[in-house]
């Protein structure tokens, strides 16, 4: 069974090819590939323009975008943890 960590996201920024850099407030980070998200439905719909998929901000720890749409930052950090790609802040400098 897969233990589920309560965390939030402290940052996000918006990258190339609708990818996203979370920082979490355990101070390890990763990035998600977002581009199977986008486009989805009424949502996810305005994240097709990358100007606006760049406009994410943080809310009450959630990576949030304009229009209301979000994604939750406890199942990024899991997906990021099982797939090996979830690393310490202080090695992304």
């Amino acid at each position: 069974m897969t233990e589920i960590k309560m965390v939030r996201a402290r940052r996000a920024r918006a990258l190339p090819n609708y990818r996203l850099e979370i920082v979490f407030d355990d101070d390890t980070m990763g990035v998600a590939d977002l581009s199977e998200f986008v486009g989805l439905g009424p949502m996810t719909e305005p994240l097709k323009d990358p100007a606006f998929f760049a406009r994410v901000f943080i809310e009450m720890g959630v990576p949030t975008w304009p229009n209301g749409c979000d994604i939750d930052p406890i199942h990024q950090h899991m997906m990021f943890r099982e797939a090996g790609a979830l690393r310490p802040v202080s090695a992304a400098a």
